[in-house]
């Protein structure tokens, strides 16, 4: 083992520490009590060093693949809200597309009102205007006194015949 350590030595690095690390970790057992995944297995006759190393390395590559597929399950809950969200949309633009539809027809109901009541309005504008015009034609006396049937201007032979002839 001393041979290893002086090719591998680095500043920082200390592999007596590091195979301390991994055998407190390991808690005492034995090489074959260690549950690796179903994905390796310890070759026949490899050191200590070999397996322990060896076992640290795929730990950290299980731990990786873990994380990994924890994105994956994480990525299907963003899916999922996602498309409860879409959901939520969709129901809030057919809300809209209705709230619209109302908008179009109320204004349709009051465009027709208005255009009503601005016929009605010229309606009395013109019976006032023709109330007005015969109130002017009447030539009308006191306040008190009534007001008297006028006789129509005649002319040509209707001027020479008597209003008693006629009746």
């Amino acid at each position: 083992m001393a041979s290893v350590e002086q090719l591998h030595r680095r500043e920082g690095v200390n592999l007596v520490q590091l195979e301390a690390d991994i055998a407190s970790a390991r808690s005492g057992r034995s090489l074959a009590s260690i549950a690796l995944p179903d994905y390796v297995e310890h070759s026949e006759g490899v050191t200590r060093v070999g397996a322990l190393s060896a076992e640290a390395v795929i730990r950290d590559y299980e731990s990786a693949a873990k994380e990994i597929e924890s994105m994956g399950t994480e990525l299907i809950d963003a899916a999922q809200k996602c498309e409860a969200l879409t959901a939520q949309v969709h129901d809030a633009i057919a809300f809209m597309r209705e709230t619209a539809a109302g908008y179009r027809e109320e204004g349709r109901k009051i465009f027709k009102r208005i255009e009503e009541c601005a016929l009605f309005t010229e309606d009395v504008r013109k019976t006032c205007e023709q109330v007005k015009r015969r109130m002017t034609e009447v030539s009308v006396g006191h306040s008190d006194q009534e007001l008297a049937p006028q006789e129509p201007e005649l002319n040509g032979i209707a001027a020479t015949v008597s209003m008693s002839e006629i009746r």
